[in-house]
Order: structure tokens, then sequence, then C-alpha cells
């Protein structure tokens, strides 16, 4: 078949991006959605560290465009400041209707080429599903490695009714001396950046996390600043004044569901339940706005969270999707 590799032109081509992306991610996206991403990142910036590592961020962008017009592929390579120091990451969509034309290897070679240009010394895919083996095989082909699996979990809450005795874990904290608050109940950038160090602290302790952690502002524009994220969705366990842990709800005006944004607890505190109060709140808030269903993600080896997820709270296990990594000469 015919097509043409090129660079994305944004804002036009997202209304044919959103459908590609929505193949692959578990939550629907917009049009709409990405412009408001991209209005969020300024002009690509990459530079040198002193041991010639890519250092910096960037995020060229490319599609697949068949003889009539259509675009039929999408791609993009992307790094933040806080990234691993050489790291890359990137997406690649085929639509199913045009694999095995040689698209997504043309789409591809134009990626790991702009990679080998700006000198980086990784490429990351996170969004490999475990059931497409033929992107497995493709990846495999080209030197990729399987380094994490991250499973996907459901709750179907439409006729989810909570165990008493889990419930217990919230006035057990709460005699214990902890308070449950929401952001919403405690505003300002002083509570925000007490979040903010409480975010950093435990994302340290996520299985698989690598890189460094974004300062505060870049933090709260992807962080407070997503839409469907609501001060009253965010949990909060405080010991005195100090925030100790936290959930965090995004909403999916498409689907009307809720997804687990974020869990973490302060290392001091685990083995406390807090982590199951504080999803079951989040739980509560989720039925509350109607939601239909709860959606997270987690780490194959994050033992601790899975079986708060699926032992205790019924989540389904739903298909995972890999990390892999290349590293480039």
């Amino acid at each position: 078949m015919k097509f043409i590799i090129r660079k994305l032109k944004h804002p036009e081509d997202f209304q044919a991006i959103a459908p590609l992306l929505n193949l692959v991610w578990s939550e629907p996206t917009t049009p709409e959605r990405l412009q408001e991403d991209e209005d969020k990142i300024p002009p690509g910036e990459l530079h040198y560290n002193e041991d010639g590592e890519l250092m910096g961020w960037d995020r060229p962008k490319w599609v697949a465009e068949d003889e009539n017009g259509h675009i039929i592929a999408y791609a993009i390579a992307w790094r933040a400041p806080w990234t691993e120091p050489g790291a890359l990451v990137y997406t690649l969509i085929v639509h199913p209707d045009y694999r095995g034309n040689g698209v997504g290897t043309a789409l591809y070679t134009e990626l790991h080429a702009w990679a080998q240009e700006v000198k980086a010394s990784l490429l990351i895919n996170y969004n490999m599903k475990e059931t497409d083996e033929r992107s497995l095989a493709f990846a495999k082909r080209h030197g990729y490695i399987r380094e994490r699996l991250s499973f996907e979990s459901v709750l179907d809450l439409r006729d989810y009714n909570v165990d008493e005795q889990l419930l217990a874990s919230i006035d057990d904290a709460e005699q214990s001396g902890i308070r449950f608050v929401t952001l919403a109940e405690e505003p300002g950038e002083e509570n925000e950046r007490k979040l903010h160090e409480l975010y950093q602290v435990t994302h340290l302790d996520i299985p698989g996390y690598s890189g460094d952690f974004p300062w505060f502002e870049e933090w709260k524009k992807w962080t407070l600043g997503l839409p469907g994220v609501r001060p009253e969705w965010i949990h909060v366990a405080k010991d005195g004044d100090r925030y100790v842990g936290v959930v965090a709800l995004q909403h999916n005006e498409q689907t009307g569901a809720m997804y687990h944004e974020y869990t973490g607890v302060l290392p001091e505190y685990r083995g406390r339940r807090l982590a199951l109060a504080l999803k079951l709140l989040g739980l509560q808030s989720a039925k509350a706005a109607g939601a239909p269903y709860l959606r997270t993600h987690n780490d194959s080896q994050n033992i601790p969270m899975l079986r708060v997820n699926r032992d205790l709270m019924g989540f389904r296990a739903e298909p995972g999707s890999y990390k892999i990594v290349c590293k480039l000469s």
C-alpha cells in the first residue's frame, strides 16, 4: 500500500489521533484533551549532562497518512526534565486495518533515527499490551526486552456494597489519631506543597520508578491541574499537621468512570491499613459521583497494593501492559 510519514500538525491532526490512542489507552481521550496537554508543554529544549547523557525535554510526533490523506498510524517520542538521563519514552500505534503493510516499521524507523540523532541511550515503551503478541514479536525483533508488567484492575461500582469489616479500617485509623480530609477542605499553596512532598517521597518506593520527580509547579500542572481532577476527590490522611497518605481520583467525562490516579502512604505509616482506608474513602466519592466503575494500575511487584485492590476490595483483573526497553548504541 502507498503511504507517507510526516510530522504531526496540531491541532488539526488530533481529531484523527484521539481514536488511535483510544485503541491502547484504558480510558478514552479527546482531541480537546490532547490540545490541552500540548498547551501545557513549552517548546523542546534538549541538552546533555557532564557525562554526555541526553537531558531536558522534547516531544516530536509523526503520523502515517494513506494515499487518500487519512491518518492510519501515530508515533510520539518524548522526555521530560525528570525522565532518567539518556532515556526517551515513546508510543506507536497502527490502526488494526493497516497492520502488516510496513506502516509500523516505517514509522518506527523515523522515530528511531531521531532518537539516534539526539544521542538517546534508551528507548522505553509503557503501552505494550501483554495480549498483543504481534507487537511483542515486533519489539523483540528490534532488540527490546520486557522489563516490567503493569496490571490493570477494574471495580464495578453499580452493585458494589462495601464490606463493613473493611470500613473498620477508617475508624481504626481515626481512633489512632489520624484525620482524613480532602484537599477541598484544606486549600492553598502551603497544603499543596505538603502534598507535593508526600507524592515525591512515596513515588520513590513504586517498583520500577526511575528518574527524578517534577518540581512543584510542574507536578501541580500534571497532577492537580489534570482534567477531571477535583480537590474534593483528593483524600489526605493527616497525623497532626503532617500529610502522611493520599488517594487521588480522576473523572473521565466520556465514560463517567473514575481512575485511581495515585495512592501513597509514607513508609513509617505503612502496615496500619491507611492505604485501604484512603481507597475506601475514594470509592465512596466515586459512588457518590455516580461513577459506573473504578480503574487502576499496579506494578506486578507491588504486592501490598495488589492485595488491597484485588483480595480485599474485589477489583477484577484485566490484561496488563509491559514496559519494554531497548538500549541504543
